[in-house]
């Protein structure tokens, strides 16, 4: 007797809320703060920074691109929590006046300097234990994992946006950041996207590497320095036609 033959259907894959599979982005029920720049958020889980949880910055020199990449997302997070933004050893005193123009208060930073890398450690952790902390920014490139992870409990237990920015170097050591980025470029901004929740990417996400008004003020004073040129004027008669000319009128 002939039996049909019989073609189980495909199971469908489990919906568990918590759980993501490698081929996708990651969907993290966490909280973020969107960057400001739509073209990163889009590949971010979450689409944007992470509250609570350590974003490890990447560069080849300091300072390079930190505030055309953090300031939206910081004047938000000021914003919207009227607390300070602590920089824990920036390279290079930030100029007040242009960050107030970008929406970031002068009065709503705060500046520690510390030389020794357990003195800038110990300052990031009680910056990140204070309540009237927003967010906290600091550049650490002498650090352990272990030291990373416990500014990472840290910034988990009081959800506080926490970036620590280290030479471009350390890209091969373990770091128990959920988001790891190598930041490079001049004129734009090449963000490569080290480590997320979610597949690798394998290009970089190209943003504007300079604000938009001194990106203006920079063309206008490129075209001051080398003006366009003036057009030469028409040729005049040739000798020829003028020995013709004069021929005739004789």
């Amino acid at each position: 007797m002939f039996q049909p033959a019989f073609h189980p259907r495909p199971a469908e894959p489990l919906q568990l809320p918590h759980v993501w599979r490698g081929r996708e982005l990651a969907q993290a029920r966490e909280r973020t703060v969107p960057t400001g720049h739509a073209a990163l958020d889009a590949h971010l889980p979450g689409g944007g920074w992470p509250l609570g949880s350590l974003v490890e910055v990447l560069q080849d020199q300091p300072q390079r691109h930190v505030w055309q990449l953090m300031l939206p997302a910081l004047a938000a997070v000021a914003r919207s929590a009227g607390q300070p933004v602590v920089l824990v050893s920036p390279p290079f005193e930030p100029f007040l006046p242009s960050l107030r123009a970008q929406g970031l208060p002068g009065e709503q930073v705060l500046w520690i300097g510390a030389d020794k890398p357990p003195a800038r450690l110990w300052a990031a952790e009680q910056a990140l234990r204070c309540a009237d902390v927003s967010a906290v920014l600091a550049w650490l490139p002498v650090a352990r994992s272990e030291e990373l992870r416990r500014l990472h409990l840290c910034a988990q237990q009081h959800e506080r946006l926490l970036v620590v920015f280290r030479p471009q170097q350390v890209a091969g050591q373990s770091s128990p950041a959920r988001l790891r980025l190598l930041v490079q470029g001049r004129e734009q901004m090449e963000v490569t996207l080290l480590k997320r929740r979610g597949p690798p990417l394998l290009q970089p996400v190209v943003l504007r590497g300079t604000p938009p008004r001194l990106a203006a003020l920079l063309g206008a004073r490129k075209q001051r320095r080398h003006p366009a040129p003036v057009p030469a004027p028409l040729p005049e008669a040739s000798h020829a036609l003028d020995r013709i000319a004069s021929l005739h009128s004789g």
